[in-house]
């Protein structure tokens, strides 16, 4: 069986707490750390003229391909959000060839721009390509249940029901009903839950309490869970980081 070991984690823009900081190098350093074959990003920018103004350190390129660097050889970006002076989105980034890649807009008011990163990752010795979803939820319950039903029909029209998947990412959501009940009518499952027991609790960083960040698997088994958030990982996000060892069935 293929081992994976896949990361998800709000990187709140590459900024600090308050956007005073850019971190976008320490994180760099944390997620390589990590040695993870897929990492699944949220609030990822891909161009900001004004904070790019504000700090003499920000990179040249976009956020995920600064992050990818040499660790990384292949990724996709996604844009979420469109402003004057840029736009920010989700990015996974992936030790495997990523054999097309899409994102689908799933914004519901005229208040949040959300979509999902759509990838199919082709990896060595498995018939088909995996199939990868990186999610960022709204803020309101609502919405959330809309594109919950919006993921549903992209899953069901587009990707083999025998197919592997990983969907993870910032669901905006504690209580997990809504988002457990749509990952088991796709047959899939919570890798926290799967491995430990229990979700993971990723937010806020500094003490967590809230499981808004998830990896749900199918086709995958979850062998370990962990949840970086002590000392030096506090600092990296206002999400802790979520890290998952799975074995592709």
């Amino acid at each position: 069986m293929q081992k994976l070991r896949i990361v998800t984690i709000n990187i709140h823009k590459g900024l600090s707490w308050g956007n005073r900081r850019l971190i976008l190098h320490r994180l760099r350093e944390a997620l390589r750390f990590l040695k993870a074959d897929l990492v699944f990003m949220q609030e990822v920018v891909g161009k900001n003229s004004i904070q790019a103004g504000k700090h003499l350190n920000w990179p040249d390129k976009a956020q995920h391909e600064f992050l990818a660097d040499s660790e990384w050889k292949y990724y996709a970006y996604g844009k979420n959000a469109f402003y004057p002076h840029g736009h920010h989105g989700n990015a996974i980034l992936s030790k495997f060839p990523i054999l097309h890649s899409e994102q689908i807009d799933t914004s519901t008011n005229s208040f949040e721009q959300r979509g999902f990163l759509y990838c199919a990752v082709h990896i060595p010795g498995n018939p088909g390509p995996l199939h990868c979803l990186c999610i960022h939820l709204g803020l309101f319950a609502a919405s959330r249940r809309k594109q919950l039903r919006m993921q549903a029909d992209f899953i069901n029209r587009c990707i083999p029901r025998d197919a592997p998947i990983i969907m993870a990412g910032d669901f905006n959501e504690w209580h997990g009903e809504d988002v457990d009940d749509f990952a088991q009518v796709l047959g899939m499952k919570d890798a926290a839950r799967e491995a430990n027991g229990r979700r993971s609790r990723t937010f806020p960083a500094r003490i967590p309490f809230l499981p808004l960040d998830r990896i749900y698997l199918r086709g995958l088994t979850a062998k370990k869970s962990a949840t970086y958030y002590r000392g030096a990982w506090k600092k990296l996000s206002d999400h802790a980081v979520l890290f998952t060892e799975s074995e592709l069935q």
